[in-house]
């Protein structure tokens, strides 16, 4: 135990045939080996090629997500006239979304790739590789925080609310991400976390609804950092935002 504390859980590629790869790719061994002379060289390039989390189950935006955001905020326009119930609203689509990214995550082998690397490449041996793995990890996580910032701010903006003075997005979007990733973590070995429902009104809602933990946590961290911005809503501003949602073009 002690050995495997100061040396951490290794992450590794041994599973992986070198000679399986060239055979599936249906390439020749030849120009296989001109570019990788060892295989060593080859695992190397796949570990910071994993770490960009390129696959495009993590590298772009769900669409479904955005839909369901816009039909939750069009179900209940009726609540922005009233500054509280605008943090619920925030509220209802994270209770909502949250569970949806929850699966996303929990069930795609390739956030489980992404994550683990996270989490293991201390393993490496200090040097090179390393750094270059650890640098890819740091660049993917700034654009992945980027477009979630991106996301709660045109959200947020469209329903009236604002980060309170000194919280950025991207602070906002890296604690959200945390939090969402830690129960992405857990989840295995207690299920509870992708099951357990509870039903209250922790946000201000006019009714108690099934909450998961999932969105209990994602929404306790964002609604903590959100407050509504002071411009009044008419009835007016309300059709204009309905108009924008039923657009081709709402975000």
């Amino acid at each position: 135990m002690a050995m495997v504390n100061e040396a951490g859980l290794t992450v590794g590629l041994d599973h992986i045939s070198f000679e399986d790869v060239i055979r599936d790719a249906g390439v020749a061994r030849s120009a296989v080996y001109r570019r990788w002379p060892y295989k060593d060289l080859f695992f190397s390039d796949l570990l910071k090629e994993l770490a960009k989390g390129s696959s495009p189950v993590i590298g772009t935006g769900n669409q479904d997500a955005l839909e369901a955001v816009k039909q939750t905020i069009l179900d209940h326009l009726d609540w922005l006239k009233d500054p509280e119930q605008r943090r619920a609203l925030a509220a209802e689509v994270l209770r909502k979304g949250a569970l949806n990214e929850f699966e996303t995550f929990y069930n795609s082998a390739e956030w489980r790739t992404y994550l683990a690397l996270h989490t293991t490449f201390l393993s490496l041996p200090d040097g090179a590789l390393r750094t270059e793995v650890q640098n890819t990890l740091a660049e993917s996580e700034r654009a992945l925080n980027t477009r979630v910032a991106e996301a709660y701010e045109r959200v947020t903006g469209l329903i009236g609310l604002r980060p309170r003075t000194g919280i950025t997005f991207e602070t906002l979007a890296t604690l959200a991400n945390a939090t969402m990733r830690g129960l992405v973590v857990m989840a295995p070995a207690n299920p509870r976390i992708a099951t357990e429902r509870v039903h209250a009104d922790p946000f201000g809602a006019p009714e108690p609804a099934d909450w998961s933990q999932p969105g209990l946590g994602l929404a306790a961290v964002v609604l903590t950092y959100l407050e509504p911005d002071p411009a009044p809503w008419d009835d007016a501003r309300i059709a204009e935002l309905r108009s924008l949602l039923e657009s081709e073009s709402w975000f």
